[in-house]
């Protein structure tokens, strides 16, 4: 687990200090943490008719392996259902090609590199916090919820920045020029795994 946990500052920085007496060596840690655990030990815990054998104490307990400032880095959360007998024997359905959601993120990519023309940055993820909320507007009260998030202590000031890079990727998928209320809705959404009753479709109106 202490392995985990050290990652936190190379996440942030992109780079990892390894100190020793006979000197000091910074090396470059740009990496893509994913993180895949259950809810609970037995691993039913909140599945429909799961039967979750747990109580709550080692409910909390099992959650709370990993530490909060881990988990502030950690951009997007995401609950993973039991795939149905039917979607096994279905096939994929109307589900999107492989290469049309690469097309989209081709053109996302493009977007965002377009914008940090004159910057040392291409993408989203790699925008310091405060060059991209002082450089860089979204739509006029777009940030509201996030706001009452952090008043609430919800959301945390680096939680602030990745929910905007969050936020301009949503908002680059979906070809706008910024993000609106509704991409910063589905950015906090991922963030949290809570619904918020805003659904934003990477897709759909480019207004």
């Amino acid at each position: 687990m202490r392995q985990i946990e050290v990652s936190g500052e190379p996440l942030e920085s992109g780079h990892v200090v390894i100190a020793r007496a006979a000197g000091v060596v910074r090396l470059p840690a740009r990496f893509l943490l994913v993180l895949a655990a259950n809810p609970c030990p037995c691993g039913r815990y909140g599945s429909p008719g799961g039967m979750c054998d747990c109580t709550p104490s080692m409910i909390r307990r099992y959650q709370g392996r990993l530490s909060g400032p881990l988990l502030d880095r950690v951009d997007l959360r995401v609950d993973v259902e039991a795939v149905a007998r039917s979607e096994l024997i279905g096939g994929a359905g109307s589900a999107e090609t492989t290469a049309v959601v690469a097309a989209r993120v081709r053109e996302a990519r493009e977007r965002a590199a377009a914008r940090y023309g004159d910057t040392p940055w291409r993408l989203n993820s790699q925008v310091p916090g405060h060059e991209l909320r002082t450089r860089w507007a979204v739509a006029p009260g777009a940030l509201r919820s996030a706001e009452r998030d952090m008043e609430r202590g919800l959301l945390t000031a680096r939680g602030l920045d990745r929910v905007l890079r969050v936020a301009w990727t949503v908002a680059d998928l979906a070809g706008r020029d910024r993000p609106a209320g509704v991409d910063m809705e589905r950015a906090l959404e991922l963030r949290t795994g809570v619904r918020r009753g805003m659904a934003a479709a990477v897709t759909g109106d480019k207004r």
